[in-house]
């Protein structure tokens, strides 16, 4: 003998089960596109995290960049990648700019001139072109080359003074921010 309620009950634990037995079969994951692995595959070299700063139409700005390098010594010339889709790509070419090292502290300061614009960055009077406050190493260069380097422009600058400072690098690996100690002195010290 049922009583009143008990087909609802039962029709909600065959619902119930029913839906169990939807997620439980596995669903399959999404196949990676060739620029999906690609960018997996070159998010497993570490890098630092840098902002590339100038001065356009009296505004100062900046481009977060983790594409950095070092390139000669005489003449002193450093490389950065500036990805052409970046609002600021076309205003930074053939300008006197500057590039900051980040601390490990610096992650949103990265992330204010990666889309994310907050009111951490402090800037700095430069001669050449604006630096931020703060940060391990900055390097003031005058405009070298631009090269293509498909939907980057690989931009050499020259150095005209730079200063650095000691402390934990902010890195860049695997697609997320982290820090990078120094093998004597661990966390930053910022001054």
């Amino acid at each position: 003998m049922s009583r009143a309620g008990d087909d609802d009950r039962g029709a909600v634990r065959d619902g119930f089960v029913a839906q169990l037995s939807e997620r439980a079969d596995p669903r399959p994951l999404p196949v990676p596109s060739e620029r999906e692995r690609l960018r997996t595959a070159f998010s497993r070299f570490p890098t630092g995290v840098c902002v590339v700063t100038f001065e356009a139409d009296g505004v100062k700005r900046g481009i977060t960049v983790n594409s950095f390098t070092s390139v000669s010594f005489d003449p002193a010339l450093l490389l950065v990648s500036i990805q052409r889709s970046a609002s600021s790509h076309d205003l930074v070419i053939d300008r006197p700019f500057a590039v900051n090292v980040l601390g490990s502290s610096q992650e949103r300061v990265a992330w204010s001139f990666a889309g994310r614009p907050n009111d951490v960055p402090v800037w700095v009077e430069g001669e050449r072109a604006p630096r931020l406050a703060g940060v391990l190493a900055w390097f003031e260069c005058t405009p070298w080359a631009a090269y293509d380097g498909g939907d980057h422009t690989l931009v050499l600058g020259e150095i005209q003074s730079f200063r650095s400072r000691r402390g934990d690098p902010l890195g860049f690996n695997g697609a997320r921010f982290t820090e990078i100690s120094e093998t004597v002195l661990g966390r930053e010290h910022l001054v």
